[in-house]
């Protein structure tokens, strides 16, 4: 395959890693980056950098497996460890992504109180617009939509431009670890760290590489679109960051949410750099209400062996389109209730999202050592030492974090 045609049949393969890898960059995540860089300034950017490699480890992991076994995560464990098991995972998995959605959607809301639309206006057309995207679109087209979205983030790059932040001081602190011994920037960091592996994230990306049809003899160019992913959703996190660092850390004003940020920017960076994170927010947290539930559907209808898929019907796959539904529904109706308690309901889901990630990841790495599944495609020794390690810091911090958040 000559150079050219090689780069051709990357470009149709791109998609499932780096749409992934995006979505890790919700509502929730622009909140806990822009916290961050207003309370703590350029001094947490150097943790982007192990929270690259992990991020890379954990779904390089997920897109292989899809492209080996041509099989979904959830599949996979009811198939090696039982029904039983898988049931009880994806109970719990489905109460948390139920709480994420409706996370999602309040975002939504928020970013479009900043325009001027009211909630009861912008909250049923987003969740029309994503409904309609997934259940009467095919794969190719939904995989184009995506990615679009994925471009959208690139609107934080110039709203950091324009906080005018000190280059030199931000390169020296990404590349310079340091740390502080009080609890709020512990809890911050986990939070960071937190935010950027969730479970459903390694169910939705070997799934989209099962229904892309990515084989195994296709993998190092699936590889090349994770990767890609992975480093593109840290830059932008970077991004956010110093955006924040610059205007509002410098000017010591403190936030709560990612909404609070684009208000606060406007006085200090200008009304542009308000308006495109803005603009950001708004479509992150429209692309994660699309893509959590539609992660949803896919594991577990594959966890209970049922048809799943984007290209597939209501006639073909109705268990996969009514969840797809119901959980929209549902996610969207919780922010429209007036007085809904969406601070514990974020905090609920968080909880339980950190719980089920240790018990997901080890599943993981159970699977991809076995060589009657991976054949050739097995973790090499000094992979599964990263990735062990990799899998042993998440525990341990997503341990610390729910332990503080009940305290």
């Amino acid at each position: 395959m000559t150079r050219w045609r090689r780069f051709v049949f990357l470009l149709s393969i791109i998609g499932p890693g780096i749409i992934t890898a995006n979505v890790d960059n919700d509502a929730g995540g622009i909140a806990t980056y822009s916290i961050a860089g207003a309370h703590f300034g350029y001094s947490l950017l150097w943790s982007l950098i192990p929270i690259t490699i992990a991020l890379i480890v954990v779904q390089e992991m997920s897109a292989r497996m899809g492209a080996v076994t041509g099989k979904g995560l959830a599949e996979l464990i009811r198939e090696n460890y039982g029904v039983k098991i898988t049931f009880w995972l994806m109970i719990f998995l489905f109460i948390t992504d139920l709480g994420n959605t409706a996370a999602e959607f309040a975002g939504w809301a928020a970013s479009n109180e900043l325009f001027g639309v009211n909630k009861y206006i912008s909250v049923p057309i987003g969740a029309v617009m994503v409904w309609l995207l997934v259940v009467k679109g095919s794969y190719r087209v939904v995989e184009k939509v995506f990615l679009a979205f994925c471009l959208v983030y690139l609107v934080y790059i110039p709203a950091a431009f324009m906080a005018k932040p000190d280059w030199g001081e931000v390169a020296l602190q990404t590349i310079r670890p340091s740390f502080q011994f009080t609890s709020v920037y512990i809890v911050t960091l986990i939070g960071v760290v937190g935010t950027t592996i969730a479970p459903w994230m390694q169910f939705y990306l070997q799934s989209a590489v099962v229904e892309k049809g990515i084989r195994k003899e296709d993998y190092w160019a699936s590889r090349l679109d994770v990767i890609f992913g992975c480093f593109m959703t840290d830059i932008i996190a970077l991004f956010i960051i110093v955006a924040c660092g610059a205007t509002l850390f410098a000017a010591g004003i403190k936030i709560e949410s990612a909404r609070d940020a684009a208000i606060s920017l406007a006085p200090i960076a200008g009304k542009y750099a308000s308006v495109l994170f803005a603009v950001g927010l708004a479509n992150a947290s429209l692309f994660s209400a699309s893509i959590l539930p539609l992660a949803t559907a896919y594991y577990i209808c594959e966890g209970m062996g049922w048809e799943a898929g984007v290209n597939k019907t209501f006639k073909d796959a109705p268990q996969f389109m009514w969840l797809y539904t119901i959980l929209i529904a549902i996610g969207a109706l919780i922010v429209l209730f007036p007085n809904a308690p969406l601070i514990p309901i974020m905090w609920i889901s968080q909880v339980i999202n950190g719980m089920m990630l240790p018990f997901v990841l080890i599943f993981m790495l159970l699977l991809i050592n076995k060589r009657e599944l991976m054949e050739d495609y097995t973790n090499s020794r000094s992979f599964n030492w990263i990735a062990w390690a990799t899998v042993g810091v998440m525990i341990a911090m997503t341990g610390t974090f729910v332990v503080s958040m009940f305290l």
